[in-house]
């Protein structure tokens, strides 16, 4: 017969929640970051299509 889980802790919850926070908030400063070196022209990392190619 099946058994009940038993219940996480606060410590444990808190915890993984923690984490995914702050993963999450790495990833949006690394793309805002990428968002304004593309807008000043500075980036190295990202390549993208120019409109000067696409309108010929």
């Amino acid at each position: 017969m099946a058994q009940p889980k038993k219940k996480t802790s606060k410590s444990k919850r808190d915890k993984r929640k923690a984490t995914w926070k702050r993963k999450a908030a790495l990833q949006a400063q690394k793309a805002l970051s990428l968002g304004k070196s593309i807008l000043t022209g500075r980036s190295t990392s990202f390549v993208y299509p120019d409109n000067e190619e696409e309108e010929e």
